[in-house]
């Protein structure tokens, strides 16, 4: 007699045993995991691209030849900074990409947009007949106009501050000098946009630090602060920059910047270097937009010291 096993379909499905589910529970998480660092790394790669993209676009313009396209490239790396800000991961991709020579900002503002009037003049003068009797055209490079050198001292400030290592890289092209020339002999709306980028420059910055001592960069400020013919809210940042400046440098006696105090002594009067000093460490507890508000207050206090002294 022939016996034959009963047909799999006939005897419904089996009841798995506890070791298979574990087994099938475990595989699955695995598979889940593996799955999800694959889509975690398929946003990172993405979001790196739009980020190269959207700094080469930019940086192409601010290499431009004429003054329109440069601050349209400004504007636009500007407005890319300020949406990096937004998140760390974001701020960690920028950072990487500032080790890139040819995505590098900070390179591209000194030799693009913060130029002195004299630099235009000597590249755009003739040299030879060539360019006149030949079918070469003979390029010209318009001058930066006041928008875009106040646009390319705001974007050099956020490399600074988002990127430490971008104020080793404005040393290398003589910044606090250039910006020391532009808070001297340029307007309002550029000065402003100085004073800001000098402080991102030389946080904790010794080169920049000792060059902005070797320019007398205090004196210079001081100079401003103390003119009354100087625009209001100029005098105002100036303070500001001050109350900045000798917080952040406040408790060390070793150069640079270890005269600080006595120079703003000489420079605005022992009254206003006292309130000065003292103001300066206000609100170290306070958030952002509160110690904002008491930075304005303090700089309106110093101002108003030296208006009596």
């Amino acid at each position: 007699m022939m016996y034959l096993k009963k047909p799999l379909w006939s005897q419904g499905k089996p009841e798995p045993d506890a070791k298979t589910t574990t087994t099938t529970t475990t595989a699955a998480a695995d598979c889940g995991d593996a799955v999800e660092e694959l889509v975690d790394s398929l946003q990172q790669q993405r979001v790196y691209r739009e980020v190269t993209l959207a700094l080469r676009t930019g940086l192409r313009d601010a290499r431009a030849e004429f003054s329109f396209l440069r601050v349209r490239g400004l504007r636009n790396i500007l407005k890319f900074l300020r949406s990096v800000a937004e998140s760390d991961s974001t701020i960690d991709l920028f950072n990487r990409t500032q080790s890139i020579p040819q995505l590098q900002v900070v390179p591209v503002l000194f030799e693009h947009c913060l130029r002195e009037t004299g630099d235009y003049e000597n590249e755009n003068r003739v040299r030879d007949l060539n360019h006149i009797f030949g079918v070469e055209p003979l390029k010209l490079t318009s001058p930066a106009t006041d928008a875009e050198v106040a646009l390319a001292l705001r974007v050099l400030e956020g490399c600074c501050l988002l990127h430490p290592q971008s104020t080793g890289l404005a040393h290398q092209h003589n910044a606090i000098p250039v910006l020391m020339n532009i808070l001297s002999t340029r307007g309002v709306l550029e000065q402003g946009a100085c004073l800001d980028a000098l402080i991102s420059l030389m946080v904790d910055s010794s080169s920049n630090q000792m060059d902005f001592e070797t320019c007398n960069g205090i004196m210079e400020v001081a100079d401003l602060i103390r003119d009354k013919q100087v625009d209001e809210n100029l005098r105002l940042k100036c303070g500001e920059f001050l109350l900045l400046l000798i917080g952040h440098v406040n408790g060390r006696d070793a150069a640079p910047l270890a005269t600080i105090h006595e120079d703003t002594r000489r420079l605005l009067g022992e009254k206003s270097a006292s309130l000065i000093w003292a103001a300066s460490q206000f609100g170290s507890t306070l958030d952002p937009e509160q110690r904002l508000t008491a930075l304005q207050i303090q700089a309106r206090r110093v101002l108003e010291s030296l208006d009596l002294y």
